[in-house]
């Protein structure tokens, strides 16, 4: 017969009992062990602590410190990345600001560009002039929207290009109740249409300008800034020679009438009556007959006519730094020198791409 694992057996003592006095003191300290730790749990060294702490502090480490972290970059990244790209206003501004604070203009400006189909390379120099002007950066208090006006279009190449441009900038206003006379009812129509274009989003301010005036944006926004928003025409007086808004009217150059007085003249029999001749003296005896415009305000000298060699009237003078608008631009060196006079290209950076001799 084998004999038993030795693990299981024990010696027998002299009593024949297994263990003897040696295993029953065994089982004496184990139970006194037992009855000291019936009460909780036994006693974590010094390494195990150290086990059970670490993750602790490790996640503590991650909610206090990480955490809050991950969302300052988040901000930065999202306060570094390029704006969306879109339609801009003159409102518009390029300093980084909390996304949810708009400021509100404080007025609105339709300037409405009276042209021909026909000029497409003017409109091409006009967009630039005024593209840059109401790009992101140059903060403008109020919002200004320019379009270029011309009535029904009549060449088959007119019916193609015309609204490539459409599509390419929307800054165009075909009107068609009128043929391509300025003084044919073209300011009547336009005034007109724009009342009833912009019926349901109102502008306070509409101009009507010639396609070759320049009007410096930020000096007509401070102009009209105080200006009032009702029963106001705004402009350069005729004759020449006369500083007083209210002796005659103001210059076809460039005007602007509050929306009150663009939404009567849409719907006056006055108006409506007059409306063939010499444009801006028909705006003047609009407002004569009907009593109205009673806010009147002459922006001359600011406002005024290129000089040349020879002056003509006194509408004519030299640049200054004050003023708002150069009418009689008729070629593009007169352009250029207007915009090289008021620093039009200070913007432009060096470049291996391009160099320009002095």
């Amino acid at each position: 017969m084998p004999s038993p694992p030795r693990n299981l057996l024990k010696t027998v003592g002299s009593n024949g009992k297994l263990g003897g006095e040696h295993h029953n003191q065994q089982l004496s300290n184990l139970h006194a062990a037992m009855k000291r730790h019936s009460g909780g749990f036994p006693r974590l060294s010094a390494s195990s602590k150290a086990l059970v702490l670490l993750p602790l502090l490790l996640l503590a480490f991650i909610f206090f410190f990480v955490y809050p972290k991950e969302f300052e970059l988040q901000a930065m990244m999202s306060a570094c990345a390029p704006p969306s790209t879109g339609t801009f206003t003159a409102s518009s501004s390029s300093r980084l600001s909390d996304p949810a604070v708009v400021r509100k203009p404080d007025f609105r400006l339709l300037i409405g560009i009276l042209t021909r189909a026909d000029l497409y390379e003017r409109r091409h120099l006009l967009r630039m002039v005024y593209g840059l002007q109401l790009a992101p950066g140059n903060d403008l208090s109020a919002h200004v929207d320019v379009r270029f006006v011309f009535c029904r279009l009549y060449k088959d190449d007119q019916r193609v290009l015309v609204p490539l441009e459409i599509l390419a900038h929307g800054d165009v206003i075909v009107l068609d109740g009128c043929e391509e006379n300025l003084n044919g009812g073209k300011t009547y129509t336009f005034l007109s249409a724009v009342a009833e274009l912009y019926a349901d989003d109102p502008y306070d301010y509409v101009m009507k300008a010639d396609d070759d005036i320049l009007f410096r944006l930020p000096q007509l926004v401070e102009s009209l800034g105080g200006m009032p928003r009702e029963d106001m025409y705004y402009g350069a007086t005729i004759p020449c020679s006369s500083m007083d808004p209210f002796r005659d009217y103001m210059a076809g150059m460039g005007y602007a009438l509050s929306w009150d007085l663009v939404e009567w003249i849409a719907t006056s029999e006055v108006a409506r009556n007059h409306s063939v001749g010499t444009e801006d003296m028909l705006t003047g005896k609009w407002l004569r007959i009907g009593g109205k415009g009673k806010n009147r305000f002459n922006a001359k000298p600011a406002i005024h006519d290129y000089r040349n060699p020879v002056p003509v009237d006194q509408c004519e003078h030299e640049f200054m730094p004050s003023t708002i608008g150069v009418h009689r631009l008729k070629s593009n060196p007169r352009w250029a020198e207007a915009l090289k006079y008021f620093n039009f290209t200070a913007g432009l950076k060096p470049s291996k791409f391009y160099k320009f001799d002095e």
